[in-house]
């Protein structure tokens, strides 16, 4: 193997020619150690380690014979090539939008409030527009993305598909929306009751507080006398 040098080849055929086993074990873990030090930067675990005592028995040609704290690796499995991964062969009529649309199409098909379908045919319009962005760098236009999603549906959205040509996408879900308009109201409901007096009383704390915690805020300093008499003075001589 290139990768340790010809000298980790020569010192291999030297431990399978010792006779003694004892031997041929301590020659064994010093030579592993000398791999480990070509490569330092790779991990010291014990996959890595496994590595190292399967490279040693390729070096060696399978022909070392120590006590491994690992099986060898096996002759037939060196030189086999890996199966080869199937690709997927599923006729899609948009590949760029992928098969999780038409799944969702399906989910939205069997849909049966009409509220929350409109929803769902809604999401998935959106999210066709961002497919079609990511692929193509065009904005598209509304009626090719509702004839593809008519297309895709084989007709059977064809009311939401209309609503939706019409009046546009809805923005969420009936549920989504009337929880959101009652969280609203009742935060618009405290921010008119509580604001302002939550506000003055802040205000009041915020005085008190500057003036208890500064003692010294209103008391006469050395210098306001020298200041009034400045001003006296002016008065007096007509400045």
């Amino acid at each position: 193997m290139k990768e340790y040098g010809s000298n980790v080849q020569k010192l291999a055929d030297h431990i399978v020619k010792m006779e003694d086993k004892a031997k041929r074990n301590l020659y064994a873990h010093i030579l592993i150690e000398l791999m480990r030090q070509i490569h330092p930067n790779m991990r010291d675990n014990q996959d890595y380690t496994n590595k190292l005592w399967d490279d040693l028995y390729i070096i060696s040609g399978f022909e070392l014979d120590v006590d491994s704290p690992f099986p060898p690796p096996s002759k037939e499995a060196l030189g086999k090539k890996p199966l080869k991964v199937g690709y997927n062969q599923q006729n899609l009529t948009y590949r760029h939008y992928g098969k999780n649309i038409e799944l969702l199409l399906e989910k939205a098909i069997q849909t049966e409030n009409k509220e929350d379908k409109l929803a769902f045919v809604s999401y998935i319009f959106r999210l066709m527009r961002s497919f079609f962005n990511a692929w193509n760098k065009d904005n598209p236009e509304d009626n090719v993305l509702l004839g593809q999603l008519e297309q895709l549906s084989k007709g059977a959205l064809k009311e939401e598909i209309d609503y939706i040509r019409q009046n546009g996408p809805v923005d969420a879900a009936p549920k989504d929306r009337n929880n959101n308009s009652g969280g609203q109201e009742r935060n618009r409901g405290n921010h008119q009751g509580g604001s302002f007096k939550a506000q003055a009383n802040h205000n009041s704390e915020r005085q008190g507080g500057n003036n208890q915690g500064n003692p010294n805020r209103n008391r006469p300093n050395k210098f306001s006398g020298r200041n009034g008499n400045n001003r006296n003075n002016r008065k007096k001589s007509g400045i």
